[in-house]
């Protein structure tokens, strides 16, 4: 069978397994896991936790329900081993077979914004898998798809993803292990439920963490002249009002203004620079530090912050404009 035909044959099976799991998706629920399991006796764990999550991943069934019945069924050890084997399984698969059916074709089409996102991915290799494995920017099924059209080692993409799904397959199995605790009532109830609490929080909070770590160091005041004097590929956004921005201190010539308060709104204005550098501005720091955790969490690769901002610029005695940018005003 010719190579064509094999792609076309994987096509079609991946195909008609999402268009079966959308149309049985009501199906899977966790007292139905539970019968199955009882009907597969020992073999239950690999058949219908491993082998069901591989393939649920696979064909985008949500995870969420089998994560939270293994829990239930097999505590929370043995249940989040099975949940990330399943689930690293599933996302090895969709990699692969993106890569096997597409790989080759982005290789050669892909231009523009897709190239330089493309581009950035593999530069950062395991650390980007490990990022959005720990902060969840995009759909988990969809991801694996996204990934595997890139040129990431496989080995660092397994490795990654298994390690920084841990936290969060930790912290959801054990929300299915307490479910079922708290219905039947068992001892140290209490207890269970808070820390299953503790680790959704946990988790919740791993975002912001990341960000922190991930962020470049701070910018002063000469650093960015000098790197905006020699025509550096950079961003300088202004995350002030716009009173603010043509006010007092005025602002730096050629900088993009939007509002903080906008910015989660805005970002598609930004697209260009999701892999180049960004550099935040305000009258200080402080709502430019909230600026670049935004931009960090939503996956902006190179973001600093200006240090003092426009208060040490303006002390190093820089040039600032005070007039709206004509473009700003169309």
């Amino acid at each position: 069978m010719s190579k064509a035909l094999i792609r076309i044959a994987l096509l079609a099976a991946v195909i008609t397994g999402i268009v079966l799991a959308v149309l049985y998706r009501d199906q899977l629920s966790a007292e139905a896991l539970q019968q199955w399991i009882g009907d597969a006796g020992s073999t239950g764990p690999i058949l219908f936790f491993i082998l069901l999550y591989a393939v649920a991943t696979v064909v985008f069934l949500p995870g969420s329900v089998i994560t939270l019945a293994d829990g239930a069924i097999f505590g929370p050890v043995w249940g989040t081993l099975y949940n990330l084997t399943g689930a690293t399984l599933g996302a090895t698969l969709a990699f692969l077979v993106a890569r096997y059916l597409a790989a080759d074709w982005v290789e050669q089409r892909s231009g523009g914004l897709i190239k330089r996102l493309k581009n950035g991915v593999e530069s950062e290799g395991w650390r980007f898998v490990a990022f959005v494995r720990l902060v969840p920017l995009f759909p988990f099924n969809a991801l694996n798809y996204a990934l595997g059209l890139t040129r990431i080692k496989l080995s660092h993409y397994i490795i990654a993803s298994y390690l920084c799904m841990l936290p969060g397959g930790i912290a959801y199995t054990y929300l299915g292990y307490a479910g079922r605790e708290a219905v039947a009532g068992g001892e140290g109830l209490i207890q269970k439920i808070l820390l299953a609490v503790a680790l959704l929080a946990l988790v919740s909070f791993l975002p912001r963490l990341i960000a922190m770590f991930r962020r470049g160091p701070e910018v002063d005041a000469t650093t960015l002249k000098q790197q905006l004097d020699s025509s550096e590929d950079l961003l300088l956004l202004d995350v002030r009002s716009a009173e603010d921005y043509i006010g007092e201190q005025g602002h730096v010539a050629g900088s993009l203004l939007i509002p903080l308060e906008q910015l989660k709104q805005r970002l598609d204005e930004l697209s260009d620079y999701q892999e180049r550098r960004v550099v935040t501005i305000c009258r200080t720091d402080r709502k430019s530090a909230k600026a670049a955790r935004i931009l960090v969490e939503k996956g902006f690769a190179d973001v600093h912050v200006a240090k003092m901002g426009m208060t040490d610029w303006l002390k190093c005695g820089y040039p600032v404009e005070t007039q709206m940018p004509q473009e700003a005003k169309s």
